[in-house]
């Protein structure tokens, strides 16, 4: 068995979509899957929120979509940040459906059809204030006569018009409403269009869980799947039903004893202030333990919580565990769901000021994921 590890509990990813699609009651529900499953594993989430309740399945890259197909899953799914480069003609005979958010993006999509001998599957982004992807409302006009058009001519499906909002983890923000009334005038430009989408979507994890006013045909969780909260505004993790998905263990692979004024690692960030036992703990930078961590993060040995001791290295990082019996073989959570006191994701994430989806997403290829609560 790996000596580190991360533990995914599948049994929670499905409790936490049953728990959103009980929440949201008409609306589908869209898993988002993207980034490897936020650290999770793409594949095994993607059943795993399937089993949950979910009925669609969001990326963000086109060979994310394709490895979902490879992997048997024929589920409805988007992807939605298709760049000029990527074989759109591949994605559309997968029967995957694409994320439109610049013309030259629905000339992709035309051609993809043509190629691939079938419309092209497609949802219209609208920029309805978060500056980021989507066509600027001056703009949505063409966009949508021209898909439309390419509708009329059997080269595209307009199957959805969509947005994503800036603020949903401060509920009480007011660009949640004014965005929510752009995106309201979106689709009636559309409807004056002709066209008729079965889906149209907003909310994110946060708006899922706490902005039912943005449900619309179907919600788009990504971090609440894995069962983290998306922001302290939001709520805490348990009291929304949500159990946190990933544990990452290790053990401990050398102990020494040390003399009081020993310096700790890199740069000697840290020194003993006694004899004292170093633990040395084969996780590193390189693995997605944050060198922000340093002298700042607790891990659990044995069930006892301890600060990391020093500069976090790219293999490795010690903890200074004084008089306490550890040895190497020792168990070591650095984070998990919380029981037992152990540190989660979001203990990490606000040591550093951070988010706890960059905790777990970030988690690297090269610690093993052990799948475990698999139906």
């Amino acid at each position: 068995m790996a000596v580190s590890a991360a533990r995914i509990d599948l049994a929670a990813i499905r409790s936490n979509v049953a728990a959103l699609k009980q929440h949201v009651g008409d609306p589908a529900v869209m898993a988002v899957v993207k980034a490897d499953g936020y650290g999770h594993g793409m594949v095994e989430s993607a059943r795993a929120a399937l089993a949950g309740g979910a009925t669609w399945l969001g990326v963000a890259m086109a060979d994310e979509a394709l490895a979902l197909r490879a992997a048997g899953i024929d589920a409805p799914a988007l992807a939605w940040l298709l760049g000029p480069s990527d074989d759109w003609s591949a994605v559309i005979a997968a029967q995957v459906d694409v994320g439109i958010y610049a013309g030259w993006a629905l000339e992709k999509a035309v051609a993809a059809a043509g190629a691939a001998d079938r419309p092209s599957r497609v949802h219209l982004k609208v920029d309805s204030g978060l500056g980021r992807g989507g066509v600027q409302p001056a703009a949505w006009h063409d966009l949508v006569e021209a898909a439309a058009k390419a509708q009329a001519d059997g080269s595209v499906e307009v199957v959805g018009i969509w947005s994503h909002l800036a603020y949903a983890d401060n509920p009480g923000h007011p660009t949640i409403e004014a965005q929510r009334h752009t995106f309201e005038d979106a689709l009636d430009v559309a409807a004056r269009a002709g066209l008729k989408p079965s889906v149209r979507h907003l909310a994110n994890s946060a708006a899922t869980l706490r902005l039912p006013q943005t449900h619309y045909d179907l919600v788009r969780p990504g971090v609440a799947v894995y069962g983290l909260s998306p922001g302290s505004e939001v709520g805490d993790a348990r009291d929304l039903g949500l159990t946190p998905a990933m544990s990452l263990t290790s053990r401990v692979a050398l102990t020494k004893r040390v003399p009081a004024g020993h310096g700790v690692s890199y740069g000697h960030r840290y020194t003993t202030r006694r004899e004292a036992t170093l633990a040395l703990v084969p996780l590193g930078y390189a693995d997605g333990v944050p060198r922000h961590l340093t002298n700042l993060g607790d891990v659990s040995i044995n069930g006892r919580r301890y600060r990391i001791s020093g500069t976090v290295c790219m293999d490795q990082f010690v903890v200074d565990v004084g008089d306490d019996a550890v040895a190497a073989g020792d168990d070591v959570v650095l984070f998990g769901n919380g029981a037992s006191g152990v540190p989660t994701a979001e203990d990490w994430a606000a040591a550093i000021g951070t988010i706890n989806y960059e905790i777990v997403s970030r988690v690297g290829a090269r610690v093993p994921r052990i799948y475990e609560g698999a139906p």
